[in-house]
């Protein structure tokens, strides 16, 4: 291959990288907004279950019965986490991560620190020469 394909190659790839994490960006916050929803509910019912005196003088499963906010924001917690919602709320980080274990082996990086004005993200390619 000479030059000019293989520029042309690294263009391509930088725009299909892009479009790719720039799609997963709408589903990245969504489950970031869950997760923080259900993380400010399961702490606002951990709090009135915790300040709650009845907790102290009933059985554990007992005091869960009796506040079922928390209970339900736990379990629903706990489902998310078993789902892998901390896997999808950095799913672009890791694919990006994942491209730069790879560019690395070609001598090759993707620097993704900078944001375009539209947040898209804007990869430069940077030729290791050693």
């Amino acid at each position: 291959m000479n030059s000019l394909e293989q520029a042309e190659d690294l263009k391509a790839f930088e725009r299909r990288l892009t479009e790719y994490i720039h799609c997963l960006q709408p589903a990245t916050g969504r489950w970031r907004m869950l997760l923080i929803v259900v993380s400010v509910c399961t702490a606002t019912g951990a709090w009135n279950w915790l300040i709650d005196p009845e907790t102290q003088k009933v059985s554990f499963f007992t005091s869960l019965w009796n506040h079922p906010f928390f209970t339900i924001s736990c379990i629903t917690l706990i489902g998310l986490f078993f789902a892998g919602i901390h896997k999808r709320v950095v799913a672009p980080s890791i694919i990006a991560a994942r491209c730069r274990t790879v560019l690395a082996e070609y001598n090759m990086s993707c620097d993704d620190s900078e944001l375009h004005e539209d947040r898209k993200l804007v990869c430069y390619w940077v030729f290791n020469v050693s």
